[in-house]
């Protein structure tokens, strides 16, 4: 088992993302590709959880489109994040915010974290 954590170890490519946690409200960045032509699209909306450790970690983004809640799992390691951005600093007491789905009108805003200098 050690011999695998030696070869992860060498061969993953560490990027540096931005630190950021659930109930914040980021940009990703993401490359993709159609046909022979490669383009970024900009994914905004708000970090449901972040999941797993080392390469397999996952965080999942949720935005409203038209009245409608669209999710989607990004791998951190993807080769395909360019990057990602933190907007807004949320406020919540848990790490996992499913029942964020559940919410409409004024009960879906996230309080934002305020930070005293």
């Amino acid at each position: 088992m050690d011999l695998m954590n030696v070869v992860k170890n060498e061969f993953t490519e560490e990027k540096q993302l931005a630190d950021f946690s659930s109930g914040d409200t980021i940009t990703v960045n993401y490359r993709i590709t159609e046909g022979a032509k490669e383009r970024i699209q900009a994914y905004r909306g708000v970090v449901l959880q972040r999941k797993g450790i080392g390469n397999t970690a996952t965080f999942t983004v949720r935005k409203t489109t038209g009245g409608i809640g669209v999710e989607r799992i990004f791998p951190v390691a993807s080769p395909f994040i360019d990057s990602i951005t933190v907007n807004k600093r949320g406020k919540v007491r848990r790490a996992r915010i499913f029942y964020f789905r559940n919410l409409t009108g004024k009960k879906a805003k996230i309080k934002e974290r305020r930070f005293i200098k």
